[in-house]
């Protein structure tokens, strides 16, 4: 069985990523913090399709609580491991840095970038051994191009891609690859609160993204036909760079 773990699997981006690894033959287990009915939401529509999955909640900034979750997953699937990581929890907490508070800056920083730490160093090492891994970091176009009152989410996201880079060129040679997504606007919770009307217009594809647009890249990238494509960020964002 081949296993896929998705965090912030229960939603949005992370739940359309659960829906593609599992058409894709999958086992995946979906992470999530506190919401189960979202997370069960996921597990149904990939079991209604045909296919299986597993719930696994977990905090991935809390070191210690993502370690205990990840240690008694292997006690649990003796002889598995997790062939493709998926680092999709993240958060936004938006505001000028001149106001940002501490407790804001940490946590966004904590989810999307200690948690890149925190789930896949203790999953590395089988995926060396079985000579095969797949690792994709979701970034953002604000950490490519910086957005304002997004300093936190921006050096969040931007300290993801150079991860991805870096940790790319340590595991090649044991046919794991390493990529990093940077999606725009895409239709999620991730951009309520935002001016839709307002921010399309800066778009030139003319709309925001959805959730399988995304998915369908984070299926290649786990596929055998992306092979060769490691240490990279595609940018998914309809032409606004």
């Amino acid at each position: 069985m081949n296993y896929a773990l998705v965090t912030g699997g229960s939603r949005g981006i992370g739940r359309a990523i659960c829906v593609k690894l599992s058409a894709m033959g999958y086992k995946v287990i979906i992470n999530y913090v506190s919401n189960q009915t979202e997370a069960e939401k996921t597990l149904e529509m990939i079991r209604a399709n045909g296919g299986d999955g597993e719930l696994l909640a977990f905090d991935v900034s809390n070191q210690e609580a993502t370690a205990n979750a990840l240690e008694a997953w292997k006690q649990a699937h003796e002889g598995e491991y997790i062939a493709v990581v998926v680092n999709n929890a993240g958060v936004r907490s938006d505001n000028l840095l001149l106001w940002m508070e501490p407790k804001d800056w940490y946590k966004v920083l904590g989810i999307s970038l200690n948690g890149f730490y925190n789930v896949t160093q203790p999953l590395l090492q089988p995926m060396l051994r079985k000579k095969f891994g797949r690792i994709i970091n979701m970034a953002s176009v604000s950490g490519l191009i910086g957005l304002a009152g997004q300093t936190n989410y921006s050096a969040s996201k931007g300290g993801l891609i150079a991860a991805t880079k870096a940790l790319a060129k340590e595991v090649a040679k044991k046919g794991v690859t390493v990529n990093a997504i940077a999606p725009g606007f895409v239709k999620t919770d991730m951009v309520e609160g935002l001016d839709e009307a307002e921010l399309v217009k800066t778009i030139p594809a003319g709309r925001f993204g959805n959730p399988e647009e995304v998915a369908e890249l984070v299926g290649f990238l786990a596929s055998e036909h992306a092979a060769y494509i490691t240490g990279e960020c595609i940018a998914i964002t309809g032409g606004l760079n």
